[in-house]
């Protein structure tokens, strides 16, 4: 046990169950904690025996915490900054689920942070670890598909009444953020670590059918160019009846066009690229399924290994806390931009 990373989870909820698991079944971790605001008995928790607290506060106060050596943060968003800010003081290395914040200065002031008590801070951006991403972001890097000239980015999934419940943070601004941060950042994520920064953003927001559920938009179209040269467009929505449609990325580029699609940009539907035959890829593990809505791929574990690998000094960061920091700028200067224009 000793020379095992020691975890405690904060927020017990889809996805911070689904890290626990993650850390549970991993034979080089141990789960020491759990933290929820809730009563134990609302969670189903029966899979984690070990100490559970009911606020982060009363955690840092307990002796257990000198044992523990990562505290994985999966609250509301709106909590998250301050939460990793808490645990850094704490002197804990910390894994943040996305975003990072909901600010570009609180995402600042937490790097900072990390960098004054010299401990690490991971972003968790696991869709990065999908077979599809692995094999773009290589095509993209090689230059194989020349100048890229047009990226456009669809994100249409449903969020009903079903995800949006009364006693849910989800969709009250001060804790979700908004759609790009809740339901889409980790697509932003992509294109961003594929082709860089964007700037001249213009954005159009609507709320077609979430008036009672969300205090913010549910679709919305964005343009913009990228720094490195080409431009780019998202259109997203939470308003498709039913369930999931498609997250998607399309690529034109000097080349060649390529398109990696399906709900969770989970497979290739089109390369058609010079002087090269795409290879065959590993399968894309599922998306999470939590019952009335799906959420992007299931790719946790390997967050927690990477955790692990870096503390142990065999491996870097895959999701640094700047790249956390630019997808939270990104999804600021959009909602800015929608602003602006009076949408």
């Amino acid at each position: 046990m000793s020379n095992k990373i020691r975890f405690a989870v904060i927020g017990c909820g889809h996805i911070g169950k689904r890290h626990a698991e993650m850390i549970q079944r991993n034979t080089d971790a141990a789960l020491v904690a759990l933290v929820d605001i809730k009563d134990p008995s609302q969670l189903q928790l029966s899979n984690f025996n070990v100490p559970f607290f009911s606020s982060l506060e009363e955690l840092i106060d307990n002796p257990l915490i000198n044992q523990i050596d990562v505290v994985s943060i999966a609250s509301p968003n709106g909590y998250h900054a301050n939460q990793a800010m808490m645990c850094l003081d704490a002197r804990k290395h910390v894994v943040v689920e996305k975003p990072l914040a909901l600010k570009k200065s609180d995402a600042e002031k937490v790097i900072f942070k990390a960098l004054h008590v010299h401990k690490h801070l991971f972003a968790v951006m696991q869709n990065r670890y999908s077979p599809p991403s692995v094999w773009i972001k290589e095509l993209v890097v090689s230059g194989k598909l020349g100048k890229i000239f047009m990226v456009q980015l669809n994100c249409y999934w449903n969020r009903d009444e079903r995800y949006y419940t009364a006693d849910s943070w989800h969709g009250k601004k001060a804790l979700d953020g908004g759609t790009l941060f809740t339901q889409f950042s980790h697509f932003i994520d992509i294109m961003y670590w594929l082709f860089g920064d964007v700037e001249n953003i213009t954005a159009r927001f609507k709320d077609f059918n979430h008036q009672q559920l969300t205090e913010f938009e549910d679709s919305g179209f964005i343009s913009f160019n990228f720094s490195n040269g080409g431009m780019g467009c998202i259109n997203f929505s939470t308003s498709v009846w039913d369930q999931n449609m498609e997250s998607s990325m399309t690529i034109i580029a000097e080349n060649g066009s390529v398109k990696i699609g399906g709900q969770y940009m989970e497979k290739v539907e089109h390369c058609h690229v010079k002087d090269y035959t795409l290879p065959t890829l590993a399968p894309t593990n599922p998306g999470n399924d939590y019952g009335a809505y799906k959420g992007s791929a299931a790719n946790h574990h390997y967050v927690i290994q990477n955790v692990i690998d870096v503390l142990s000094g065999k491996a870097t960061i895959t999701t640094n806390a700047l790249e956390g920091l630019k997808v939270v700028e990104i999804i600021e200067k959009i909602y800015a931009a929608g602003k602006e224009k009076g949408s």
